[in-house]
């Protein structure tokens, strides 16, 4: 409760000196709340909520004086909206901070967020949407001792809700990384078109060992269980006028845990990434390959919680809510996927380009299993074995995710802006943990119009539909259309009509989820008020996922900074 008030009181006062120098510094900072009101919807499946209202709330303070910093973040879920955690209930202040910069050296004690490289091995992020938050607490140092070269080291223990965990015997991670510019620490090289850049990362998560025991044929086995947890990577980033090339490499040393079946095999990861980029064209092409890399500091855990490394997705990242009606989440035991994205310009005054010009994007990624065989005498992952064996450039059976995407975006005139879109998806649900579910084979068109009707004032439309002859569970069944319109006025106020119906649903009631939005925006305060329907479904964010559950109410977002 004392920290509630204190952090209640600093609020208070941050707001009141609106960002003015105090003690020779400066306070800003930012906050938000969201409300939500939902009543049981048997027909969505919309779930009785007892205490009628639910909110999310937060508020980042932060001062600055030359070279200090300093900050916290106030958070409430009182109780979680539908969707988050409940172990997310209750308020407090999770996440403090203090960081000095002097020199070439930056120290910061508290919480912190990070990454090293792509993230193959640590990453630490919050990522509210989908209420995960695997902040760090303990210490990181960044050094720059010479132009184009940087070291970080970072240890400390990772969020897990609200508990207090410097208490518990969750596992300690400590970190080192290292990264050199060769055209920045070599000055001959300073002006040259071709840029270099090598890094490398070691994580270490300590855990005490637990006992556990394994049957194996008609032994019974007390496992070794390793207390030291380390990955490593190395990566190149490479550039030439044009072209450009990155890839990095991942290995984890064993780690038997709940994620992998507490199998003994190392793990590893490698994604690279290539394009070239020149005025009216670009192409890019991503691979990655994922082998029993799930990383946490607690391994029991199998949640989004106390990740210390991400997996990032190579497939593309949708807006719309019927191209996203079937995401794909990163599959950490094992995939190998692939991902083409094709982007060009068609010429002004051309045929097709018309008097603005026409933007086409193509997009192609698939996603499969690796290669798993079993190993001699035992079954496939078997738990205290080393689980499996797998070729490295072997694609495995199983295909996980396919899309094949094109987005065609055209200004009409001055005044209409065009943007079209079509999606083929093929979507396996064992992705998610259904493996007696049919695969899912999905065409989506989406057309969206914008007309500016003056300076502060514009309509758009939007139609979505989706088809397929297959049912995802309870919340995805059959074909789907979707209407909104949108009026935004006064170059500050805007008003939403939707509908979401899921007209092809044959075991059902074919439900309308309708939804009406007002919202305003002045300066940087923003509110925004939603009423209807919300169908149960899947968000996914890079990859990592939460399922979002029927709601039937009213939903209210307030936004500000200073």
């Amino acid at each position: 409760m004392k920290k509630i008030v204190f952090a209640l009181i600093a609020i208070g006062f941050a707001c009141s000196v609106q960002a003015q120098g105090i003690l020779g510094g400066k306070v800003s900072g930012n906050f938000q709340i969201d409300m939500q009101l939902s009543r049981e919807d048997s027909v969505i499946g919309a779930e009785k909520v007892n205490e009628k209202l639910l909110s999310n709330a937060f508020a980042n303070i932060n001062y600055n004086a030359g070279d200090f910093s300093a900050g916290f973040r106030f958070e409430s879920y009182l109780n979680p909206i539908l969707g988050f955690d409940n172990q997310y209930k209750g308020a407090g202040i999770p996440y403090r901070w203090a960081s000095y910069k002097k020199d070439y050296m930056e120290i910061t004690v508290g919480n912190y967020y990070e990454q090293f490289g792509n993230g193959l091995v640590f990453r630490s992020y919050e990522e509210r949407n989908l209420g995960l938050d695997n902040a760090m607490d303990g210490v990181k140092v960044v050094a720059k001792p010479l132009s184009g070269l940087t070291f970080k080291g970072i240890i400390g223990k990772q969020r897990y809700y609200w508990e207090e965990i410097w208490k518990t015997d969750n596992g300690l991670v400590r970190g080192l990384d290292a990264e050199f510019s060769f055209n920045e620490l070599i000055p001959c090289l300073g002006d040259k078109p071709t840029r270099i850049t090598l890094g490398g990362s070691f994580v270490s998560v300590y855990e005490k060992a637990e006992t556990k025991f394994v049957t194996i044929g008609e032994d019974y086995y007390k496992m070794q269980i390793p207390e030291n947890i380390g990955a490593g990577a190395v990566r190149l980033d490479l550039s030439h006028k044009a072209f450009n090339l990155s890839a990095e490499y991942a290995r984890k040393s064993q780690d038997p845990n709940a994620v992998n079946g507490y199998i003994y095999r190392n793990g590893e990861a490698l994604l690279v990434k290539a394009g070239y980029s020149i005025k009216g064209f670009a192409v890019s092409l991503e691979a990655k390959r994922i082998d029993n890399m799930s990383f946490k500091s607690k391994r029991n855990e199998t949640g989004n919680m106390l990740n210390v490394n991400y997996l990032p997705a190579i497939t593309r990242q949708h807006a719309y809510s019927l191209m996203a009606m079937y995401p794909y989440a990163t599959q950490v035991n094992g995939e190998m996927g692939l991902q083409a994205d094709v982007m060009y310009k068609i010429k002004k005054n051309t045929l097709l380009g018309g008097k603005y010009g026409t933007d086409v994007k193509l997009n192609y990624s698939r996603v499969h299993s690796i290669d798993r065989q079993p190993i001699e005498g035992y079954a496939l992952d078997k738990m205290g074995t080393e689980g499996y064996t797998s070729s490295f450039f072997k694609v495995g059976e199983d295909l996980y995710f396919e899309e094949v995407n094109v987005e065609i975006n055209k200004k009409i005139n001055k005044d209409l802006k065009l943007n079209l879109m079509y999606s083929y998806q093929s979507f396996n649900p064992v992705a998610f943990g259904h493996p007696e579910e049919p695969m899912v084979y999905a065409n989506v068109f989406v057309a969206d119009a914008t007309y500016k009707i003056n300076k502060r004032n514009s309509l758009r439309g939007e139609v979505q539909w989706l088809l397929t002859e297959q049912n995802y569970g309870e919340w995805a069944k059959g074909d789907w259309l979707q209407l909104t319109a949108e009026y935004n006025f006064a170059g500050k106020w805007f008003f939403a009509l939707s509908d979401q119906w899921n007209y092809g649903n044959e075991n059902g009631e074919k439900v309308h989820y309708y939804n009406v939005s007002l919202g305003s925006t002045y300066n940087t305060t923003r509110v925004a008020l939603s009423y209807g329907k919300q169908r149960n479904g899947i968000i996914c964010i890079g990859g990592v996922c939460r399922e979002v559950p029927a709601s039937n109410g009213l939903f209210v977002t307030i936004s500000s900074s200073f």
